[in-house]
């Protein structure tokens, strides 16, 4: 009996079918690291004794950073959501920890201009430091926040920099992502920052 070849329609149905499955495994793998970002604290040193990054800090995880780094100011890159349990907890506690407490909003889907990371920057030049930064799971906004921070404040190369936004913090550098905003961003924003764009 003599084999017949696939059509062209049998083909594209094969290869939806194998996409299908290869983006509901790509999509359960992401999603699983991002909820370890959401259950740990995601917590890194961006520079010791100076800048820290960290998912959403519960009130203990507050007080523990503070005891351990020393830390003044919170910046929150999720913005103002008062009446919300997260947010109500982290000011109360930062209040009553003596610790400066800043929202600055910023969308993982929405590229920053450069007057929006002009001001972000000069929060971070200003806040008494050690400084904990930190958006919900730590990784995307925390990520470029942080670039920026090395790149224009502690006046890093550009590898160091860019070093933040990785996947070693659950940042997905892919252009097929929302938050490759943040990535798109930055790159806008290297001759700003002194640096060659690549």
């Amino acid at each position: 009996m003599q084999k017949t070849s696939p059509t062209p329609a049998s083909r594209l149905r094969r290869f939806g079918r194998g996409a299908f499955v290869a983006s509901i495994g790509f999509a359960a793998i992401a999603g699983g690291f991002y909820a370890h970002m959401l259950w740990t604290t995601n917590f890194h040193p961006v520079i010791a004794g100076e800048l820290y990054r960290s998912s959403q800090p519960s009130a203990s995880n507050i007080a523990e950073f503070q005891k351990q780094y020393g830390i003044k100011t919170i910046i929150n890159l999720r913005g103002d959501n008062s009446g919300h349990h997260w947010y109500d907890t982290e000011v109360a506690q930062a209040k009553a920890l003596n610790i400066d407490h800043i929202d600055f909003h910023m969308s993982s889907g929405r590229e920053l201009t450069q007057e929006q990371a002009a001001q972000l920057v000069e929060i971070m030049r200003n806040a008494p430091k050690p400084i904990l930064i930190h958006c919900q799971a730590g990784a995307d906004r925390t990520g470029l926040a942080s670039a920026l921070y090395l790149a224009a404040i502690a006046k890093t190369n550009e590898a160091t920099a860019e070093g933040q936004m990785s996947i070693i913090y659950g940042h997905l550098p892919f252009s097929f992502t929302r938050a490759y905003a943040m990535d798109r961003t930055f790159e806008k924003l290297e001759p700003w920052l002194g640096l060659s764009a690549s």
